[in-house]
């Protein structure tokens, strides 16, 4: 998952839908914490996230660690640079996978069909990839805090009666890694929305957001 500049992101980058079944391998699980694989690790298979939450990050040369996506449910990860993967990825909850092998990304395998999916799903990445780099760089830190919870609302949020309640199994630091902020900056931002009653922290893993539209406008750049 990324955050993306645009308000109309669920139209344009909805996550691909992969309907044929995989036949080359079950569902697989893992647990809170354990990791899927490893930056430099050679690509067998790419795993579509079908329950739980991921977080794929990239140590930098100085030692500094990015964020460089979360992976939910309908997302895939996995897709090789030269062969390799390019990030380390691990579980933040307990999470279950669907595993189809890289040979069908490249050739299809015959599975004409299966093949154009996970194209596509490659495809979308990187649009939302291109569009994440831009707001790491023209949003400030409220509007790229309320960008990534107005996403996170869109792609997994729980509404009633016009309220929403977003679950985040990440720590406070991996929303800054993510986006390009301090922990503080975060935690103060948060703390802000909370202040100005666009959202309620119901506690360190769920927030609650009471104008959805309020936080529309927010990551927007528009004015509250």
């Amino acid at each position: 998952m990324y955050v993306t500049l645009s308000a109309d992101y669920q139209s344009r980058t909805a996550v691909p839908s992969i309907s044929r079944p995989c036949l080359s391998a079950r569902e697989a699980q893992i647990k809170a914490g354990a990791y899927l694989f490893y930056e430099g690790d050679e690509v067998t298979w790419l795993y579509q996230v079908t329950s739980g939450v991921l977080r794929l990050t990239r140590l930098l040369e100085n030692g500094r660690r990015q964020v460089i996506a979360f992976g939910y449910p309908g997302d895939v990860v996995g897709f090789p640079a030269g062969g390799c993967h390019h990030t380390d990825c691990d579980a933040l909850v307990d999470t279950c996978l669907q595993p189809y092998r890289k040979s069908l990304l490249e050739n299809g395998e015959s599975d004409i069909e299966l093949h154009g999916e996970l194209l596509q799903a490659a495809l979308s990445e990187i649009s939302a990839m291109q569009d994440h780099f831009m707001m790491l760089g023209r949003k400030s830190a409220v509007e790229k805090v309320a960008s990534f919870l107005n996403v996170l609302a869109g792609r997994v949020g729980r509404y009633e009666n016009g309220v929403g309640k977003v679950d985040l199994p990440m720590r406070r630091a991996d929303i800054a890694d993510f986006l390009g902020l301090t922990t503080e900056t975060v935690s103060r931002t948060l703390t802000q929305m909370r202040k100005s009653g666009i959202i309620e922290i119901e506690n360190i893993h769920t927030v609650v957001i009471l104008r959805p539209t309020a936080l529309t406008s927010l990551a927007q750049g528009d004015e509250d």
